[in-house]
């Protein structure tokens, strides 16, 4: 198995620890954040998205310095997100990128709602999240049988692809280091109720 696939198999573990109601809320005690004022060193690169109720940390159960994490709503690939996730892999070497979605996406909402019943347009700003959205809502339209509304949570799982996929094609960094062997990418959905990550995408070599 690669260091990716340890690392992976690490994160799985701590969600079923979080999801049995069982957390261990590893290195998160004073010496762990002492020790690590210096400098740190993480494991995982995470790109999730900003809702209030995807806090990796505690979804994963990790602590301190495991997780270098980059959010916003719907979990988007914009230059900025993509140079963050580049420092990680080139300062950190980290050998694996999580990209988190989950169900009940409110940025998926917008998207659905703006392609699908003429929304008005959001705020300019808003607006360029929800454009990166749009083509998730499109592919799952030309699957929906006529007449019948697209499905929210297909759109997601299809903007997960679409997001992981973006990793790759607009990093050199990223696709580098994907095509040798020292780096993977694992897209994953986050259940809200039940509170379980199920890989949807993987990327490299777990």
């Amino acid at each position: 198995m690669t260091l990716a696939g340890d690392v992976w198999n690490e994160l799985v573990e701590g969600n079923r620890r979080f999801v049995d109601g069982s957390p261990e809320h590893p290195r998160q005690d004073s010496d762990t954040r002492a020790s690590l004022a210096g400098g740190q060193s993480p494991r995982v690169a995470l790109l999730g998205c900003a809702d209030s109720r995807l806090a990796a940390e505690i979804i994963f159960d990790t602590g301190l310095g495991d997780l270098f994490v980059v959010r916003n709503a719907g979990q988007v690939a914009g230059e900025t997100t993509l140079a963050s996730l580049e420092f990680a892999v080139s300062a950190f070497e980290v050998p694996l990128i999580v990209v988190l979605a989950h169900d009940s996406c409110g940025a998926v909402k917008a998207a659905v709602d703006t392609v699908t019943a003429g929304a008005n347009t959001p705020p300019r700003l808003v607006r360029e999240i929800v454009e990166r959205i749009e083509p998730a809502v499109r592919a799952a339209q030309r699957t929906t049988e006529e007449g019948s509304p697209v499905d929210p949570a297909a759109v997601g799982l299809l903007h997960l692809e679409s997001s992981v996929a973006s990793l790759v094609g607009n990093s050199e960094v990223i696709a580098e280091a994907v095509a040798t062997g020292r780096l993977a990418i694992v897209g994953a959905n986050y259940d809200l109720a039940r509170g379980v990550v199920a890989t949807h995408t993987v990327v490299g070599e777990l």
